[in-house]
């Protein structure tokens, strides 16, 4: 396919979630207006929510923004925003949106959009993760270092949410970490750097996990040989076997993806929706026990049904006691 534009020989790729918007918005305003990268953002966002980042970021700074739209040439100078429900790709220089399966819990991910420009632009790839909770990112930017990319991290004490650039600190792999304010500086460097060409070494893994995030929901049949090892985990989402892809990820055969944090993450939620259905189910029961107990004779059936609704009240306090301390410890 001929491109119709010039397409950028380099790109910056931008992951944020909580607190991203007041982090992109510094940094939008800080970016140089000569850039000659194109500019890829993603932010975690609400299925079905309206995503307003992309107006956001036009008005904060001097190059122009606008929400990704598939196929589009990736331009220099340029900001190219993730849109709700859609993972954000780069093949070919092009933009890419897909359906994918989720990662983390979540579509648009961050760790997506980085391994796409790992694979696409290599060393002329720079990968930027900024305030938010957990780890997506963390293995994208392994992934941008492991093709020869440059990778920066928001520094933590200037982000609202300090969770993934710490983390990023953390695993080792921010070869940068600056203010928000202050990226754009830096990225003018970078993108002015001697980038030498180099050949990059097929990767199945990193192209694989690739393959499958570009591809519709359920549309792609993944090998359990080819993902890795099986572990004693299930998926959140579908609840089918998790497979070990390396240290950092997990993936099941349906094709969603958990990085550790949100994996553990999903089953303190799952945890907290089981043990509220018991305590629903145990109330039903101390009240259905206390009416029969009160419609009852004294005798055997009336110290049945009172002995069922205390044994059922005290398993209450049990399991309401222990939710609220396990919530007050997070």
């Amino acid at each position: 396919m001929a491109l119709t534009a010039m397409a950028s020989e380099g790109v910056v790729a931008i992951g944020a979630s909580a607190g991203g918007i007041e982090a992109l918005t510094e940094l939008a305003a800080g970016l140089p207006p000569d850039l000659p990268f194109a500019v890829m953002v993603v932010i975690h966002m609400r299925v079905g929510a309206p995503s307003m980042l992309a107006k956001i970021m036009d008005r904060s700074g001097p190059l122009p923004a606008a929400a990704a739209i598939d196929g589009a040439v990736l331009e220099a100078g340029r900001i190219y925003v993730a849109v709700p429900n859609n993972h954000l790709l780069a093949r070919d220089h092009r933009v890419v949106l897909s359906d994918g399966p989720w990662e983390s819990g979540r579509r648009p991910a961050i760790d997506v959009l980085f391994r796409s420009v790992a694979l696409d632009y290599g060393p002329r790839a720079i990968g930027v993760l900024m305030s938010g909770l957990l780890d997506d990112g963390v293995a994208g930017l392994r992934a941008i270092r492991a093709k020869g990319g440059i990778t920066v991290a928001q520094e933590p004490t200037d982000a609202l949410f300090p969770d993934l650039p710490r983390n990023a600190l953390k695993a080792g792999v921010a070869d940068y970490t600056v203010a928000a304010k202050d990226i754009g500086g830096l990225l003018t460097q970078l993108a002015d750097r001697d980038i030498e060409e180099q050949v990059m070494d097929p990767d199945g893994r990193l192209e694989l996990e690739n393959q499958i995030a570009m591809g519709a929901r359920f549309a792609i049949s993944v090998d359990a040989e080819e993902l890795g090892p099986p572990t004693a985990y299930t998926c959140p989402t579908c609840k089918s076997a998790l497979m070990a892809l390396g240290e950092n990820t997990y993936r099941c055969l349906v094709g969603h993806a958990w990085t550790p944090e949100a994996l553990l993450l999903a089953r303190d939620c799952e945890l907290e929706e089981t043990v509220s259905a018991a305590i629903r189910i145990l109330k039903e029961k101390a009240k259905l026990s206390r009416k029969l107990a009160e419609g009852s004779s004294p005798g055997a059936d009336f110290e049945r049904y009172a002995a069922s609704a205390d044994e059922a009240e005290r398993a209450i306090t049990v399991l309401g006691e222990g939710l609220l301390s396990r919530t007050a410890r997070q």
